[in-house]
């Protein structure tokens, strides 16, 4: 009877268990998420009672089949938590987060259960590659979550968990309504000069959806607002940077006691743990293994960053006629833009037409290179009218389902991220379901939507996450898809980002969507030769917020400051990243990856991945670039392995050596400029 009532107590009857959008209602979640934690506690309490001896099968294997219900509910319900937020489920969330951590402690520093996969190590039993790394992962899980504490450290840290879960939903909550707050509203539409006449009208959609009179430029997540680049009227520009850079700093929305708790109960646990600070029990179990490692990285790249940002700096404002600010520098670069590479970001956008850049350019891609084909359909109920679903399928039959969200509105947080509604897994039986979430303005009804290079960018890079959870070949959900160190995850992604440019992939998508006409060659050519340009920025602000998290997950307990500004403004001159017109891409106050997400001492993860990301590029162009036998290379080798085998020897293994640095700089044209 419950399994009717509650559609997450059984499996989903629609096809690959796609959630069932139809019957599921907010009041279900509660109950779900209460009958799946106590489900699965049975199910643990089943193995340590077992009175057979401990066999992998009988505990490890028992460990990986448990939490159905609870993997059903949790898997909907965090992802509407960021694409569709209501009072309803942030309340749910709030309830349920410190729940959740309470129940993962249980099983975690669960004493008997402990001593059984202790036991099935010391039997060394023969597995095979796969079986084994689970084994070693569960143990590894087990003593990193405080298996070995004496009976008052578990305790303290099963509190010190159940806070920071509940301080982590509400700094996420804080922050979408402080976004949503800060919006800026626009009275004159001559203000508004300089937008296009899309972005001028989902200005007055915003503004009408709210009850409001005039035009609305609501907030990205990032310091960087896209409308800055656009915005003739300064003070206007002034207006909309002030409103991003000071969210989380004042009234009902501040953020800055949640990030100082935050940084301090890390801090404990972490030495609870046996590590001087979270970041080195978060870099523990990445690729980077230390975070000296991290430091290398970093502290060879920032000088040269912030030397560049200052240089252009400089170039904007000789250009402009007066020293630029912050809010100041997209405007001007997009003047320089377009004098040194005679090349418009506006005139741009028509070329890149949304249905277009998904079905020619995103899936395209991905037919040529690995032999995929997407059909559309439309017979999946879905959680927003927004939402998009597709079958996909390879020469050896269906694969899984891809779902895309692609639209901005006001219940979904900033960004754009990859979930998964299910994972694959040989175990369980199930194909993968993904979703891709951005935050595209939509356009009135009718009318097309038209993208940025950046959007283009982003629906390359969110698919390069998708393909990382469509292609996987596991047995155990553990290792499922994207399951990987943080600093490998966003490794496949921005791979998939250097087909967008690629002539074989841009000509074919890149074209005038009333006329047709592709985009001419030489915007092609001035758009590759411009690519560079800005990079001393966009590195910088990158950067900035790099050590911004480092340094916050670098303190002791004892050592958390009472100013956040403060601490930011000392660490960034500590860090020569105090670059007036690079501010961080996220200041402490809207840093959700960290505050709010699990990128917490791990936003290193994007540029550590880069450099495997343009070691590969390399790699591609060494063979050919885009042909069938080098995407199944890079399939068979990296994409379809997860986690079942270590990021860096599934890579040395194809790429033949370790990786190099020396594309990513190049890339990037970090150059030391020359001295005086």
């Amino acid at each position: 009877m419950l399994a009717q009532v509650n559609p997450f107590l059984a499996p989903s009857p629609l096809p690959y268990e796609f959630p069932d959008f139809d019957a599921i209602r907010e009041e279900h979640y509660l109950p779900a998420f209460t009958d799946g934690m106590a489900q699965q506690r049975a199910e643990v309490d089943a193995i340590t009672a077992d009175p057979s001896e401990p066999t992998f099968e009988n505990t490890i294997v028992a460990l990986e089949r448990s939490g159905a219900v609870l993997r059903r509910v949790a898997s909907v319900f965090f992802t509407l938590v960021s694409a569709t937020s209501t009072p309803g489920i942030r309340e749910i969330e709030a309830e349920v987060a410190p729940q959740l951590a309470a129940h993962a402690d249980a099983i975690a520093l669960d004493a008997a259960l402990f001593a059984r996969i202790e036991a099935v190590v010391a039997a060394a039993p023969d597995l095979d590659p796969e079986s084994q790394r689970l084994l070693e992962r569960y143990h590894r899980d087990a003593v990193r979550a405080g298996a070995r504490l004496g009976p008052a450290e578990q305790a303290r840290l099963r509190e010190l968990n159940s806070e920071l879960s509940a301080l982590t939903t509400d700094f996420g909550a804080k922050l979408l309504a402080g976004a949503n707050a800060a919006a800026v509203l626009v009275d004159d539409p001559a203000q508004l000069d300089g937008l296009s006449a899309d972005a001028v009208s989902a200005a007055a959609r915003a503004a009408q959806s709210r009850g409001l009179d005039g035009h609305l430029l609501t907030l990205v997540l990032p310091t960087g607002q896209p409308a800055l680049a656009d915005l003739s009227d300064r003070a206007l520009r002034e207006r909309l940077h002030t409103a991003s850079v000071t969210r989380g700093l004042a009234g009902e929305h501040d953020t800055r006691d949640l990030v100082l708790r935050l940084a301090t109960l890390r801090a404990e646990r972490a030495r609870l743990l046996g590590h001087p600070h979270h970041a080195s029990w978060v870099v523990e179990v990445g690729t980077a293994g230390t975070v000296e490692a991290i430091d290398a990285m970093l502290g060879a790249m920032a000088p040269i960053a912030a030397a560049n940002a200052r240089a252009e700096a400089d170039e904007l404002s000789a250009d402009a006629g007066y020293p630029i600010e912050a809010w100041d520098r997209a405007f001007h670069a997009e003047q320089v833009r377009r004098k040194r590479f005679d090349l418009d970001a506006a005139a741009l956008r028509p070329y890149f037409e949304l249905e277009r850049v998904l079905h020619d350019g995103v899936f395209h891609a991905a037919g040529l290179l690995y032999g995929l084909r997407f059909a559309e359909r439309h017979d999946l109920p879905v959680y927003h009218p927004d939402v998009r679903v597709f079958d996909v399928a390879d020469d050896d039959g269906p694969l899984g389902l891809f779902v895309a969200d692609f639209y901005a509105r006001d219940s979904k947080r900033g960004g754009a991220w990859m979930n998964s509604f299910v994972e694959q897994s040989r175990l369980l039986g199930t194909k993968p379901v993904v979703l891709n979430t951005l935050n595209i303005a939509k356009p009135a009804d009718g009318e097309p939507t038209l993208l940025t290079v950046d959007n283009v960018r982003t629906m390359f890079h969110e698919f390069g996450h998708a393909l990382h959870g469509l292609f996987s070949d596991v047995r155990y959900p553990m290792f499922s898809g994207t399951s990987v160190p943080r600093d490998f995850v966003e490794y496949p992604s921005q791979v998939n980002e250097m087909w967008l440019d690629t002539p074989e992939i841009l000509t074919h998508y890149a074209r005038h969507h009333v006329t047709g006409e592709p985009l001419p060659v030489e915007l092609v050519e001035r758009l590759a030769a411009s690519r560079a340009f800005g990079e001393g920025f966009a590195t910088t602000e990158y950067l900035a917020a790099t050590l911004l998290d480092q340094a916050w997950h670098r303190l002791g307990p004892d050592e958390t400051p009472d100013d956040v500004e403060r601490f930011e403004a000392d660490e960034l001159a500590a860090a020569g990243v105090d670059v007036p017109i690079a501010p961080p891409r996220y200041r402490s106050t809207y840093f959700n990856h960290i505050f709010g997400g699990g990128y917490s001492a791990g936003y290193y993860s994007y540029i550590w991945s880069e450099v495997l990301d343009a070691d590969t590029v390399e790699w591609f162009t060494e063979n050919g670039g885009l042909s069938r036998k080098n995407g199944e290379t890079f399939r068979r080798g990296l994409l379809s392995r997860g986690g079942a085998v270590d990021p860096m020897e599934a890579y040395r293994a194809f790429r033949g050596r370790d990786p190099e640095t020396a594309p990513l700089l190049a890339r990037r044209g970090l150059t030391a400029p020359p001295t005086s």
